[in-house]
């Protein structure tokens, strides 16, 4: 087929290159959705990079180093080419040496496009696979299997992790879990240390430890960087660069307002913290003035069982075990709090939540709730989803983008 006259032209930063429509289209989901197209643009992508992921479509071989291990990886993820981002890994994991590991790990978290990109602008999966993480009684993470409605052991964690009150989020598409504490009462030790999870590579790292040990702390990511908010007795709060491997300390949460078990969320570019030892205040953190507020708060003095955000709203799930759950909805914009919506039947445990498109998962041991928001509607869905039974201890839902398998989680 690479010896018929090319019938393709793709132009990448001023420069042109000539290919074979069919021989793109079997290794990338970007250009069989083009197909019909005998010019294309293409952006987000560098001359040198297009021709090294078409020079690896045509020969198989991937022509990496650590110099642009990175642009590579990144121009895959947006070309949709799977098997060059794993090749390009293999290709790179065989020159890594004792020497140069450090160098080459580096470089890659300098630049959060190594990591993938945010469920959103991802190309290659219209949704990403919900995982959960059991806590503190075992180290498995789960992944949720839509077509069978069921969950699958996904990987373990590190046993180095203090799962037993630390803090888990995702950022990149990378699992970033922080702090806890190892043990039980006087003889407890709180961690300052810090691991991430590559879904990619199936692989766990450690990274630049907290400047300071936390146990029950919150881990929020934002506007590409990690935010370590509170624990135990603590008021002070650090922020993660991933480009520069380093934390920094942060404005204090306001006096009075030190936090443990609390709910945190980001929404419309502002940090927000409420419940547990906060009760019902909801606190706002604005990072470009660097400094906290008070935010109304709503009429409900009830313990919140999780805060997630929507678009320009946060989303507040109270539960009761005789009342059954009820939504508030804060709208960041005007600033006021509304009902929104409740679910009186069955009994209800506590659970944690994650967002998908305009879904929120709402996790525990017993069930899958699904909460989805509309336009001018919000509600439960009647028919719960499974649970991982399999999990124990504490259950922690999240999002991440998996690789391909012949078998898939979505």
């Amino acid at each position: 087929l690479s010896r018929l006259p090319p019938d393709l032209v793709i132009e990448v930063g001023g420069q042109k290159i000539d290919a074979h429509k069919a021989v793109l289209a079997e290794k990338s989901d970007y250009f069989k959705a083009r197909l019909s197209r005998d010019t294309l643009k293409v952006k987000g992508v560098s001359y040198k990079t297009m021709s090294t992921l078409i020079d690896y479509v045509y020969t198989s071989q991937m022509n990496v180093c650590k110099g642009n291990v990175v642009e590579v990886i990144t121009g895959a993820k947006i070309l949709q080419i799977p098997c060059a981002v794993e090749a390009a890994m293999d290709s790179m994991s065989k020159q890594i040496t004792a020497e140069n590991c450090y160098e080459i790990l580096t470089i890659i978290l300098k630049d959060p496009a190594a990591y993938g990109r945010p469920p959103s602008r991802c190309g290659s999966r219209p949704q990403s696979p919900l995982s959960v993480g059991s806590l503190e009684e075992n180290h498995m993470i789960h992944c949720f299997n839509e077509t069978a409605n069921d969950w699958r052991p996904l990987t373990a964690m590190p046993e180095d992790i203090n799962t037993k009150g630390c803090g888990i989020c995702t950022m990149y598409n990378y699992l970033f879990v922080a702090g806890g504490i190892k043990g039980y009462g006087d003889k407890g030790k709180v961690s300052d240390k810090v691991f991430c999870y590559n879904p990619i590579t199936n692989r766990w790292a450690e990274v630049r430890p907290l400047t300071q040990a936390r146990a029950q702390l919150k881990l929020v990511s934002m506007d590409g960087y990690l935010y370590a908010i509170g624990g135990e007795c603590l008021f002070t709060v650090e922020k993660y660069d991933p480009r520069m491997d380093r934390w920094t300390a942060v404005a204090p949460l306001p006096k009075g307002a030190f936090a443990v078990a609390h709910e945190a969320t980001t929404c419309s570019g502002e940090l927000y913290v409420s419940g547990g030892s906060l009760f019902y205040r909801l606190l706002k953190y604005d990072a470009k003035r660097d400094e906290w507020q008070e935010c109304p708060f709503n009429n409900s003095r009830k313990k919140s069982t999780d805060m997630v955000a929507f678009k320009s709203f946060i989303y507040r799930f109270d539960v009761n075990r005789e009342h059954g759950i009820t939504v508030f909805k804060y709208n960041s914009i005007v600033k006021m709090w509304h009902d929104c919506a409740s679910q009186r039947l069955g009994s209800h445990l506590p659970f944690r939540c994650a967002v998908i498109g305009n879904c929120i998962y709402c996790v525990n041991k017993s069930q899958t709730l699904q909460f989805v928001v509309e336009e001018e509607n919000a509600f439960f869905v009647e028919e719960a989803l499974s649970s991982p039974v399999e999990a124990k201890g504490v259950l922690f839902p999240f999002v991440l983008t998996l690789p391909e398998k012949p078998e898939k989680c979505t």
